[in-house]
């Protein structure tokens, strides 16, 4: 099958967590880390329509000169690229696919990520902001880019995210998968 390198930049930001990407589109696997330049990362709601999943602002990009955001690099099947869209809410209109150049430790990509069309700015979750930091220390985005992720002010919601629960059931089901057999040690699986 076809490969599509996706650029997780932007909308795709939160997707920077292995298991919250891969939990609809399997065939994803990380590329590398990648910078897009004159951009900036920004939280808002489509339409200031707050998302149900998140209880605040997600995340998309905008052009800002002289700004950088970084990202992971994802290959993906062709075949998921439907659910991809699905997942970014492109039929419903909030978001528009983009082909844009990022680069790399060793080469430029042309990589597709995700903008917000009609974006009211808005704070994420804490939650949400937690799974975006968590991505990027997992596939190591430079040291001071995670520090200015952990940074950003918050709409300081409190309540329950059954998202949180579902990327919690995964990251134990990993754990109790990479246990030796006597249980005494853990094998490495991220970070």
């Amino acid at each position: 099958m076809g490969q599509l390198p996706v650029q997780s930049s932007g909308q795709l930001l939160c997707n920077l967590l292995k298991e919250r990407l891969q939990l609809k589109n399997p065939s994803a696997s990380v590329h590398c880390v990648a910078r897009l330049k004159d951009y900036k990362l920004v939280f808002g709601n489509f339409k200031g329509m707050v998302s149900d999943r998140w209880h605040g602002g997600v995340a998309t990009i905008e052009r800002s000169p002289g700004d950088e955001v970084w990202g992971v690099v994802w290959r993906m099947n062709m075949s998921d690229l439907e659910s991809l869209d699905s997942q970014e809410n492109v039929t419903l209109g909030a978001y528009s696919p983009v082909e844009l150049s990022v680069t790399s430790k060793k080469e430029e990509l042309s990589c597709r990520t995700y903008i917000m069309n009609s974006c009211i700015y808005a704070p994420p979750s804490p939650q949400y902001l937690k799974v975006i930091v968590m991505g990027a220390e997992q596939n190591g985005l430079p040291k001071d880019y995670q520090e200015k992720l952990r940074t950003i002010k918050t709409n300081m919601y409190e309540g329950p995210l059954p998202m949180m629960k579902e990327l919690e059931r995964i990251r134990r089901a990993k754990e109790r998968d990479c246990k030796d057999p006597d249980e005494s040690t853990v094998k490495v699986y991220f970070q």
